[in-house]
């Protein structure tokens, strides 16, 4: 009980002295920057032994934290503190990134190459192509997977766009987007969905949605006739539709 007490008072004080510094009170600013400061260690000490001083870490992090302080929209309804993570994450890796000291290793480069082949491999042919599944067919730890994965991955900006699709929505408007959270629920409830389906549905509907390939060139792959692959992915939709209501 007083751990959550403690917590709540937290993220009322934050808030607190938020709105006084978006009003102008600089000690409220310094006030806020100070009882956040655990966070930014915390978050720089993960950076630490790539060949940066600890102070410049901090520094960078100190940055993404002002840029929280300054961006926070009180509408969100989140923690400060859940807001202002990524921007200090972001900010600690442009500083590396800039000076040239996030490096990957050969080893990892090779991992990543061979991960990212066989889950293309295996979307082709309609098998299952999660990071466990594609870990162990190349004889790694899921875990070692996603570190390869996040090692070898560029760094992102918030203001690239979060989705496909054409909503307008960014990377930094979905860190305590409640829509956000609804289509990750949405994605999570269409996967268990289509892992209901039968084998033969399962390679056909991947093939034509996840790989986005035509209903000749899916038949071409399945060795069935256009008309077949049209039939059955009516009836796919269907079953989809159901599960799914």
């Amino acid at each position: 009980m007083k751990i959550k007490e403690e917590k709540k008072s937290a993220y009322d004080e934050n808030l607190i002295l938020l709105r006084a510094y978006r009003e102008g009170d600089r000690e409220a600013g310094e006030r806020l920057a100070m009882l956040n400061a655990p966070l930014v260690y915390s978050i720089a000490g993960r950076f630490s032994g790539r060949g940066a001083d600890m102070s410049d870490l901090i520094e960078s992090g100190n940055i993404g934290l002002v840029k929280a302080m300054k961006t926070f929209d009180f509408s969100h309804g989140c923690a400060f503190s859940t807001y202002a993570v990524p921007l200090i994450f972001g900010e600690i890796r442009r500083f590396l990134r800039d000076d040239g000291i996030i490096k990957v290793s050969r080893e990892e480069k090779r991992l990543s190459a061979l991960l990212l082949a066989e889950r293309e491999r295996r979307l082709s042919s309609g098998e299952d192509a999660d990071i466990a599944s594609v870990a162990r067919a190349i004889g790694i730890s899921p875990q070692d997977a996603s570190s390869v994965l996040f090692a070898s991955s560029p760094v992102r900006s918030l203001d690239e766009a979060a989705y496909d699709d054409e909503d307008g929505a960014t990377l930094g408007s979905t860190i305590c987007d409640e829509e956000a959270e609804m289509r990750q629920f949405d994605r999570f409830a269409l996967r268990m969905a289509i892992e209901k389906l039968s084998d033969e549905h399962r390679r056909l509907i991947i093939l034509r949605y996840f790989r986005d390939l035509s209903q000749t060139e899916t038949a071409r792959i399945l060795g069935i006739t256009q008309v077949k692959v049209s039939r059955e992915e009516k009836k796919i939709i269907e079953i989809l539709r159901r599960e799914l209501s």
